[in-house]
């Protein structure tokens, strides 16, 4: 067990020193102006490197990786649009269909409409012939008296027309009553 732990801690000592070692390094080697200025016609070269083969893809009429990076971008661009025009298109369709049962409805209401008509004009068929279709007969009070004709048969129809007055009218239906 103390070996084990030994070699644990010479480990962790050893990689530490390891790591401090190869950052002082590196921090010199940047700190020299040869490996800077080395690092930099570098990076240069590469650039150059890469402007030159851009201009040999262009001059094959092949894309370069910042044309296909380009279009990359364009067409995630236009995928969105696209699915927002389909979320579009399905709300469109969805109240469309919603507008088509709107519709459709009138048509059933005018279907309850006519079934309850007729069950109300067959209950009322039953209800006339339950009350026995002969009229009942009006009240001795309620009957209309007959007005004396007029004496001659042109003035019958016409306003002005003689007429015998309502109170020979009135007397024979005081008599018809006693």
């Amino acid at each position: 067990m103390a070996d084990a732990r030994g070699d644990e801690g010479l480990r962790d000592r050893l990689a530490r020193q390891g790591e401090d070692a190869l950052g002082k390094l590196a921090q010199e080697l940047l700190e020299n102006p040869v490996v800077s200025g080395a690092i930099a016609r570098a990076f240069e070269a590469r650039e150059r490197a890469g402007q030159a083969q851009e201009a040999a893809m262009s001059a094959l009429n092949l894309p370069s990786a910042g044309d296909l990076e380009r279009l990359t971008r364009r067409l995630r661009s236009v995928s969105q649009r696209l699915e927002g025009i389909e979320d579009a298109v399905d709300r469109l369709d969805q109240r469309l269909e919603a507008t088509g049962r709107a519709v459709a409805a009138p048509d059933d209401r005018l279907a309850a409409v006519e079934d309850q008509l007729a069950k109300l004009t067959a209950e009322v068929s039953s209800l006339t012939a339950a009350l026995d279709a002969q009229p009942r007969q009006v009240p001795r009070e309620q009957e209309r008296l007959e007005v004396d004709t007029p004496e001659s048969g042109e003035a019958a129809g016409k306003p002005g027309g003689t007429r015998s007055s309502g109170a020979s009218g009135a007397g024979r239906a005081g008599k018809a009553s006693s």
